[in-house]
């Protein structure tokens, strides 16, 4: 069995670390809801055309 090298955190620490993770997790559940949202509204500007991908072998290419 090994030993720990540091003590285990007690009082303040404790606590502190108890309301760093709260908080951690309350931050994460609104930026996922704010993702979700997002998502479910369309994610991206409905008014621009989708992207275009041009492929050429050799020569040259005229994009206009």
């Amino acid at each position: 069995m090994t030993t720990r090298s540091t003590p285990k955190p007690r009082g303040i620490r404790r606590l502190e670390r108890w309301l760093v993770g709260l908080a951690m997790a309350v931050i994460a559940f609104i930026l996922e809801r704010i993702v979700m949202r997002s998502v479910k509204k369309g994610g991206d500007a409905k008014g621009q055309p989708p992207p275009t991908t041009v492929t050429s072998r050799g020569g040259e290419v005229d994009l206009e």
